[in-house]
């Protein structure tokens, strides 16, 4: 037999409007599945938890579907009976489920046992100076490679090594490491860590020797009442959490103890001494730092004794400035090795065509071409395995020679001649498949291909244009008859009547070269990705 209820949840880590559902055993006495979703989730949610106790109850339980299912909500019995029609299943209903009752005053009896984030003694001391330095913000000058270091001698801690979090704006913090063999290792794990690799980082992250102060938004934490149960406590954090709309977090990080997000009674008296220290050492000297410039200072500081504040601690607080060139070199050594193991592809340029120049494909009459080779004021031939060999063999079976047309005006076609022949002239003209993520647009993408290996845009066609599918199919044939010999001519007279049909007095220069196909170019379809700023 199985019985279920929906419990309003109290837990702390829970959401706060949440129901949970419990699925037990009757016979056995034991949770056989339980689940915690928003109070609005619905019945299916009851049904999805259902199943889950079937199939792949907790505990190592044997997969099993029971006779009948007691519950306690009219609502849910009617819709389980519609659902399980077919199963044979029993649903009945039933005022009271005790053993329910008593596994979930369990829970509560455990939460109620939870000890407080902070010692109650220290919490109200901990919470003012963490508001201080929340307000200094180191953060806005500080990134996690700057380390600075806070000799204390005090209780069984030598030196704690801070780093700050923060700056990238994702959370807010310090982390205060008890030694930099702690520190380092773990920078060099997360730097090594492939992104696909979230269980290493998991690894990585628990087997840190630090303590840790956080900052996060509200939004992410129920009331203060629901999280600590000492009234003293609960009346800092709430003054804490109004003056600055954040919600403080401390704990702790050990290899052997993994995260523990409570400090002990130890542990509250070092981090507030290193705190208040910190903060003295960020009033005096964080207007002097900054990513780039982490100068070598020393302050020493006499920081009230926690047990008995008439004596006073003395404190050493250093920036480390060789530990911050160490840990960059680190990381930027992470990102050449990176780096070297992608594979490399061509950068794309649309800066060399004019905005406003006219272009299009089609065929020159072989009689012009010979006419313009001995009047172009710039000419590149065509290599000897194009088609220009001493025999002159160039396909003249062709209607045409393949020409693609760029015209604009005279001083922009000057500066495009020399582009190209400063990049070594033109190697290849190609058409590369492209896409608009965005609308789904195919395109048809004109390339040219330079000597020094760059490709440059010189028109998009839309693959609904009729006109461009018919005028890509003529050139496809007509490249075919010449094997692969093609020109790029570049003409003035942009307005005018000349426009789109320039005379041989408005060609400025023809460059030779080969027609490739997307598969030689071998870049595949190629994506717009939007600029957003």
């Amino acid at each position: 037999m199985l019985a279920s209820r929906l419990l309003r949840s109290s837990e702390p880590d829970l959401p706060r409007q949440g129901d949970c559902i419990l699925w037990v055993d009757g016979t056995e006495g034991m949770v056989r599945a339980m689940d915690v979703v928003s109070s609005d989730a619905g019945a299916e949610a009851v049904v999805r938890t259902l199943l889950q106790a079937m199939e792949y109850p907790h505990n190592s339980g044997v997969p099993a579907r029971p006779q009948k299912i007691l519950v306690r909500d009219r609502e849910i019995q009617f819709f389980l009976r519609g659902v399980l029609q077919e199963l044979n299943i029993v649903v009945d209903y039933a005022p009271e489920l005790p053993l329910i009752d008593e596994i979930f005053q369990g829970l509560q009896g455990l939460d109620a046992d939870k000890p407080p984030e902070l010692p109650a003694e220290y919490a109200h001391s901990i919470f003012q100076v963490t508001q201080q330095i929340w307000q200094i913000g180191p953060w806005a000058k500080l990134d996690e490679e700057k380390i600075i270091a806070v000799e204390l001698n005090y209780g069984d801690v030598e030196t704690l090594y801070i780093s700050t979090l923060g700056m990238l704006g994702m959370e807010y913090g310090l982390l205060m490491y008890r030694s930099l063999e702690s520190l380092k290792k773990f920078r060099q794990q997360v730097l090594v860590a492939a992104d696909d690799t979230p269980q290493i980082l998991e690894e990585a992250f628990l087997e840190q020797d630090c303590l840790f102060l956080t900052f996060d938004q509200l939004d992410n934490f129920p009331d203060p009442e629901e999280l600590v149960t000492d009234d003293e406590q609960q009346s800092a954090l709430a003054a804490f959490r109004a003056e600055t709309g954040v919600q403080p977090s401390f704990g702790n990080l050990h290899p052997l103890e993994g995260m523990r997000p409570v400090l002990y009674e130890e542990e509250a008296r070092v981090i507030l001494v290193a705190l208040q220290a910190l903060q003295r050492f960020f009033q005096s000297h964080l207007s002097e730092m900054n990513v780039d410039e982490f100068p070598a200072m020393t302050s020493r500081y006499r920081i009230p004794n926690p047990d008995q504040p008439s004596q006073k601690i003395s404190v050493k607080v250093s920036t480390l400035p060789e530990v911050a060139e160490e840990l960059y070199e680190m990381s930027m050594a992470a990102e050449l090795e990176a780096d070297e193991g992608l594979p490399s592809f061509p950068v794309l340029h649309n800066d060399l065509i004019p905005e406003d120049a006219f272009y299009s494909l089609g065929a020159m009459p072989w009689e012009t071409l010979d006419i313009l080779r001995t009047i172009v004021q710039s000419h590149q031939a065509a290599a000897k395995d194009e088609g220009r060999s001493e025999g002159r063999s160039e396909g003249r079976s062709s209607d045409g020679f393949p020409v693609i047309l760029i015209q604009t005006s005279r001083p922009k076609a000057k500066a495009l001649i020399e582009g190209l022949q400063a990049a070594g002239g033109l190697q290849a003209i190609c058409f590369n498949s492209g896409e608009d993520p965005l609308s789904a647009e195919q395109y048809d993408l004109g390339l040219l291909q330079t000597n020094n290996g760059e490709l440059h845009l010189f028109g998009e066609f839309s693959n609904d244009d009729p006109v461009h599918i018919q005028a890509r199919k003529k050139w496809d044939q007509r490249c075919k008859k010449t094997k692969g010999h093609c020109g790029l001519v570049i003409a003035r007279g942009l307005k005018g009547a000349s426009r789109g049909n320039p005379q041989l007095t408005d060609m400025m220069a023809l460059f030779e070269a080969k027609a490739i196909t997307e598969a030689e170019l071998g870049l595949g379809s190629l994506q717009l990705i939007p600029y957003l700023e």
